[in-house]
């Protein structure tokens, strides 16, 4: 999604010119475009023009990356929505282009009565904070949740090496006996038939016929015999021979960590709640400043621009995507008299800016402000 927020001085040629890429870019469908109220603002001192302008210029990428880093951690969270994150992102109750089109300036948190500097300064710190939380915020999540991919790794791969927490049940163990016990015996399935020979003649005092199958894969199946304590050592030595492995199995250790695991995933349930609703309200608040902060600089510029008093008109465009290159030789040629040197030096300067950069890229004779919206990064 693209905008293109230019500016022009109010001089006669300038607004006819004006009338003319309306006219033009609606019967050509190379872009559409609406008027952006830009209000009164007190306009300080040359210098600090030119020092809110920097501060401005630096504001302005600053606040991008922390839109798009909230948008890309909305997107990691909400896995299953992000292909639809940009239709589905709100701000202050609209969609974003709607909100774009029909700007209006937010006189309760940024008032027009204060000066360039305070308002550049109100912005700065709003946007920080989120910054803040969202750092913060996010390694709680990622804590979390990387937690939980530990645990299920340990439940994954090899029966010889994986964690038997979600297989063996009480049921399948000899609890609270003074001289039995079971063994977890990993068995290759090419070998079935010879556990089913031997296991009983491993050692003395297994008990016949307690082989049972509790779990099996495609190499090995976790087969459970019940033995006195006494012939542990003995049965496990034998089994070795047979390239059979003994499984070690502690139940309360793993009935821990069944409610270490249940801990965390409600505790990542209401993590994913409480976060993707602190994501979505401040997205809306750092989009609300990062175009309030395109505002501020085309007026900021318009000024140094073309003089005080403030006189100059902005102009919302939305150029079609294939048009992008006629839209911008249009814009060209209908205000090169505001500075013919860099009409015709560099027609095409500045027309791909695949980044959604901030700062202007080049010089050109009307003011230009790209607004280039990437919610997810597509790498």
């Amino acid at each position: 999604m693209e905008f293109w927020l230019i500016s022009v001085p109010l001089d006669k040629i300038s607004c006819q010119s004006l009338e003319k890429l309306k006219r033009v870019s609606a019967k050509t469908g190379l872009a559409t475009s609406s008027r952006i109220h830009i209000p009164e603002l007190k306009v300080g001192t040359l210098d600090v023009l030119l020092g809110v302008s920097d501060d401005l210029s630096r504001l302005d990428s600053y606040t991008e990356g922390v839109m798009r880093q909230t948008s890309q951690c909305l997107g990691e969270v909400m896995e299953e929505f992000s292909g639809k994150l940009l239709e589905s992102m709100l701000v202050n109750g609209v969609d974003l282009a709607t909100y774009v089109t029909r700007f209006q300036w937010d006189r309760a948190k940024y008032p027009t009565a204060q000066p360039l500097k305070t308002l550049a300064d109100i912005i700065s710190k709003q946007v920080s904070q989120v910054d803040t939380e969202l750092k913060s915020s996010r390694a709680a999540y990622s804590h979390v949740n990387a937690s939980i991919q530990s645990f299920e790794r340990k439940t994954e791969g090899s029966l010889q090496t994986r964690a038997l927490t979600n297989i063996v049940k009480k049921e399948d163990l000899v609890l609270n006996s003074e001289y039995l016990t079971t063994l977890l015996v990993v068995v290759p399935r090419m070998a079935y038939a010879l556990w089913e020979k031997t296991y009983e003649s491993m050692s003395k005092f297994v008990v016949p016929r307690s082989s049972r199958l509790l779990v099996e894969d495609a190499d090995a199946g976790i087969f459970t015999i019940t033995l006195f304590k006494n012939v542990i050592a003995k049965f496990k030595t034998n089994a070795k021979k047979h390239k059979f492995t003994v499984r070690e199995y502690n139940l309360d250790e793993a009935e821990k960590q069944m409610q270490e695991m249940s801990r965390l995933t409600v505790n990542k349930k209401e993590l994913c709640r409480t976060f993707v609703c602190w994501l979505k309200v401040n997205f809306s608040e750092i989009f609300v400043a990062w175009i309030h902060i395109k505002v501020l600089r085309t007026f900021v510029e318009s000024v140094l621009r073309y003089g005080l008093p403030a006189s100059f008109q902005a102009i919302l465009l939305q150029p079609s995507k294939k048009n992008r290159k006629q839209l911008k030789q249009q814009l060209n040629s209908l205000f090169k008299h505001l500075d013919p040197a860099a009409a015709t030096g560099k027609p095409d300067v500045g027309l791909d800016i695949p980044d959604g950069s901030s700062g202007q890229q080049e010089y050109f004779s009307y003011i230009f402000y790209p607004i280039t919206i990437h919610l997810v990064d597509q790498s």
